[in-house]
């Protein structure tokens, strides 16, 4: 399961938001040279406690530059106790020790990703706003499941439209946690947070500006919507 989460005791048949929490759950943007470990630290920084999870997102490199870059991106997250993912790629997660890595429904299956990685892997699936997807890659031994997109994205096209039904749904019958993505930005954050969401995954919000102020604005609306939900 991913950092900062922990399952209920076995045979609860639902999750307290106020017992778990919502948390947040950076991907990268595609151009993480240049400065970006440093901005990476900066959100770090001011997400401690909130950021559990980072998901390297680079696409059409070989797995050496791939590793070069995410070699001082691992390290920071290592040092905030924050679990490194990588998108798509067992082979680049188990060349650089990844704490785990994301499938899209056309990146494998989690059983052999498993094999690939060991038992503590992290194992993620993308299930759209697919009920059956997401019970599929539970039983497959997924570690969490992700739906969306929840609104219109800058970082990346969606055809599959999830709604806050589907975060109540799973997290009302099943204990893996559930990722929200797609749009999600501190302003639209909080229903998907009352719904049970236990982690935000987000990029353009936290990247196309200040990321130390949008993880900040992040904590302020999931801190206010999980005080309405313990209500």
């Amino acid at each position: 399961m991913l950092a900062g989460v922990t399952k209920p005791p076995p045979g609860a048949n639902s999750r307290s938001m106020t017992d778990i929490g919502c948390q947040l759950y950076l991907i990268s943007p595609l151009d993480v040279g240049g400065d970006f470990p440093t901005r990476l630290e900066r959100a770090l920084q001011a997400g401690a406690g909130l950021v559990t999870a980072f998901q390297l997102r680079i696409k059409d490199l070989d797995q050496h530059e791939a590793a070069r870059l995410a070699q001082p991106l691992q390290a920071l997250c290592a040092a905030q106790d924050v679990a490194f993912i990588v998108n798509d790629s067992v082979p680049l997660a188990r060349r650089i020790g990844a704490d785990g890595v994301h499938l899209g429904q056309g990146d494998g299956d989690p059983r052999e990703a498993r094999g690939e990685l060991g038992p503590e892997a992290q194992i993620g699936v993308t299930c759209h706003a697919s009920r059956h997807l997401a019970m599929e890659a539970g039983d497959a031994g997924a570690d969490y499941v992700a739906f969306g997109a929840f609104f219109d994205s800058t970082t990346k096209s969606s055809e599959h439209r999830a709604d806050t039904a589907m975060l109540e749904w799973w997290s009302g019958l099943f204990e893996i946690p559930c990722v929200a993505i797609g749009g999600i930005t501190p302003a639209n954050c909080r229903p998907l947070v009352e719904a049970g969401a236990d982690f935000l995954a987000v990029s353009g919000a936290v990247w196309n500006g200040d990321e130390a102020a949008a993880v900040k604005a992040f904590a302020a609306q999931i801190e206010a919507a999980q005080a309405d939900r313990a209500d």
